[in-house]
């Protein structure tokens, strides 16, 4: 059977029913994450995200923030779009730094990495495309700690990526923070998933 592409609301648990499994679901949520997350250099981690991640996060903002129905339409808008659809991978990019000054310090010398996310598959570049909802860059040039990049792969990239063999990679090309990472075969199967 085919994975949903988009959350609806009748994919929706009441939160008394959430409540219930919202421990185990967390546990199994983790474990799909695990083989979706790749760090690149020392402070940012790629997630990337599908339907199980979307259905998890959408779950939890109406759990936490108790806004019942009224608020069910807008988290579905907010996160169906980070649901791959068949040719793309889409990541959620986190920068993770704990200490307050040099994370402010990064973010303020980060301005625009929302447009040098790339993906490589065997040497051939893809730029990633940000969503487009909010400004991730501040006028002052300040970057948020949280990107949503939308990698859209052709016919052939899907092949190319989908064989044993193809060294993948996910970076960011900016000159306050220039890294790739190599995923990881487990990785790779993991979101080969997603290219269906």
């Amino acid at each position: 059977m085919k994975t949903p592409k988009l959350v609806t609301a009748s994919d929706i648990l009441d939160m008394e029913s959430f409540g219930k499994i919202r421990k185990q679901k967390r546990t199994e949520i983790s474990e799909i994450k695990r083989d979706r997350r790749v760090a690149v250099g020392p402070d940012a981690t790629f997630m990337f995200e599908n339907y199980d991640t979307m259905w998890w996060q959408i779950h939890e903002m109406l759990f936490i923030e108790k806004g019942g129905e009224d608020q069910v339409e807008d988290e579905l808008s907010a996160y169906n779009p980070l649901i791959p659809q068949g040719s793309e991978l889409v990541a959620t990019l986190m920068f993770e730094i704990d200490e307050p000054e040099r994370r402010k310090t990064l973010l303020m010398n980060m301005g625009g990495v929302e447009e040098v996310c790339c993906l490589t598959i065997d040497g051939d570049t893809i730029i990633g495309d940000s969503e487009t909802d909010v400004d991730r860059t501040t006028a002052a040039g300040k970057a948020s700690s949280v990107q949503f990049i939308h990698f859209n792969l052709s016919a052939d990239q899907v092949e190319q990526f989908k064989k044993p063999d193809t060294r993948i990679g996910v970076g960011i090309n900016h000159p306050a923070y220039g890294h790739i990472a190599i995923i990881s075969p487990e990785v790779k199967r993991s979101l080969a998933k997603d290219l269906e």
